[in-house]
């Protein structure tokens, strides 16, 4: 199944190396340009609407909305429309932490539970030595794991405590896995080492000073503003529909941030000051540029080495990505969550920076103006960056396809349940995950947990298939007998790994 928030491929935030093409001189902006090379995006992707902002040498040079906010209206999104960020809110978790760093309350090398007493992670090695840093970086062995905190029932500390539950997928260190819930966990930290939640520091420390008007952490506060955009995904004929709003209800240091792009255009000027803005040091230029410090490799596959043109190197920070870009090192992420797609993206050298937010859930869109703009600012030779994107995610596209004709292919159709339909029927259990539900109902089985909900037909053997209009809430439920030929166990392969154990029949 695709990641549901932040794929790899959403993670590393800007593309395209070519290491043969020229470094030439900087250019000056070209307004027009700018506003064809986005119009021809929003029509190739879809888009509804957008808001792109560009600052160079500490200042906005470029700022402007495109299209509607919404398909079923005619507001036009202007740049202070507010759009959510998903990922993109891991930055601002991790300048607050550099904040308590000048302040000597955190080390970005402290163990975890000195800020957190009760943090756990389930393998004796990591439990033992976890440190903030791990946590910043996605090396502590825990995979991704999505729906411990999308469409949950539980609050942030629940959440965290959970993870601890969960096996590592790789060993402590070894590897970067993306993982929001410790994210999540840095909050907390925030928190415990301040006095004060997440958000409230964040508002004060960040926003305040900044002068983001719009920016919030919540869902609710979000609502407040006349001016924001409604979310869309692709429907099956490839023209934009409504997507149903994710609601951050309670605030999340991995991902509840609303800004404007003229918010964000102030937050990267913040960055490509190192620190200071409007003529004032808020934050030391040492703690903030360890955030964009590469700290965790990044492995690249065939597809992304296509996707990004073959760059050199991409490496995780805390709360960005390093990549390099024809011959100039980014710094950068993006961000999606239902309905909407971010792109944040500095070239420090260049003291350049390019915001781009739209509502339409995880497209390429903002990935192809990013590169447009850099491309004219940085005197590189233009590409058509839509349509070089477009045909590496075809390819990808068609490959998943081919995977899912295969796995038909090698489906056994001539099989039957081992077990009369209401021996699957239950109460199941996981440790992280709780409670999961197989009613019947008529003669036919049910699934019922959280995001994954409804019908259940027979697939193969004791395998059962949850079809959804939605991909990401599509899985196979594969039930497990025990030696005395019982139904024992489950698993998902929405959730890879993890085995719900039956505690109840019906």
């Amino acid at each position: 199944m695709r990641r549901l928030v932040l794929t790899l491929a959403a993670l590393l935030a800007s593309c395209g190396v070519a290491r043969a093409d020229p470094v030439e001189q900087p250019r000056p902006l070209d307004a027009g340009a700018v506003d064809a090379a986005v119009r021809d995006s929003l029509r190739a992707w879809h888009v509804p609407g957008a808001a792109v902002a560009v600052v160079r040498d500490g200042q906005i040079v470029y700022l402007k909305g495109f299209g509607v906010r919404s398909v079923d209206g005619t507001d036009a999104v202007t740049p202070d429309t507010l759009f959510p960020l998903g990922s993109c809110s891991k930055a601002f978790t991790t300048a607050a932490l550099a904040f308590l760093v000048d302040e000597g309350k955190v080390g970005w090398d402290d163990p975890v539970r000195k800020h957190l007493p009760w943090f756990r992670l389930s393998d004796p090695l990591a439990d033992r030595d976890v440190r903030l840093r791990d946590l910043l970086c996605h090396r502590t062995g825990l995979a991704g794991h999505d729906f411990l905190w999308y469409r949950s029932p539980w609050g942030p500390e629940e959440r965290v405590r959970r993870a601890g539950l969960l096996p590592l997928d790789r060993p402590f260190r070894s590897a970067f896995q993306y993982q929001s819930t410790m994210f999540t966990a840095a909050g907390l930290v925030v928190g415990a080492a301040s006095g004060e939640p997440w958000d409230a520091f964040v508002g004060k420390r960040l926003f305040e000073p900044l002068g983001m008007t719009t920016a919030c952490c919540t869902t609710r506060a979000a609502e407040k503003h006349a001016d924001r955009a409604s979310g869309h995904r692709l429907g099956r004929g490839g023209e934009a529909e409504p997507m149903p709003l994710y609601r951050f209800d309670t605030p999340d240091a991995a991902g509840s941030v609303h800004a404007s792009a003229r918010d964000l255009a102030k937050w990267l000027i913040f960055h490509l000051g190192d620190g200071a803005a409007g003529g004032k040091r808020l934050v030391s230029a040492s703690a903030l540029a360890e955030t964009h410090t590469p700290q965790m490799p990044i492995p690249l596959g065939d597809d992304e080495r296509e996707l990004y043109a073959q760059p050199t190197q991409m490496s995780t920070c805390f709360g960005w990505v390093v990549i390099d870009y024809r011959g100039q090192p980014l710094v950068a992420h993006s961000g999606i969550i239902d309905g909407f797609t971010t792109q944040l993206t500095m070239a420090p050298r260049a003291k350049l920076g390019v915001v781009v937010v739209c509502n339409l859930h995880a497209t390429r869109f903002n990935l192809a103006v990013s590169d447009k703009i850099l491309d004219q600012l940085l005197g590189l030779p233009q590409r058509d960056w839509d349509a070089r994107l477009s045909a590496v995610l075809r390819r990808q596209d068609e490959a998943r396809r081919e995977k899912a004709r295969a796995e038909l292919a090698r489906r056994r159709t001539d099989t039957k349940p081992s077990q009369p339909t209401s021996a699957y029927a239950g109460l199941y259990e996981n440790p992280a995950y709780g409670r999961l539900e197989v009613a019947e109902r008529g003669g036919a089985l049910e699934l019922r947990w959280h995001a994954l909900r409804g019908p259940l037909e027979h697939y193969e053997l004791d395998t059962f298939a949850l079809s959804a209009d939605d991909p990401r809430f599509s899985t196979r439920v594969r039930f497990r007998l025990s030696p005395e030929g019982t139904v024992a166990a489950l698993r998902l392969t929405a959730i890879p790994g993890t085995e719900f154990v039956r505690v109840e029949k019906p």
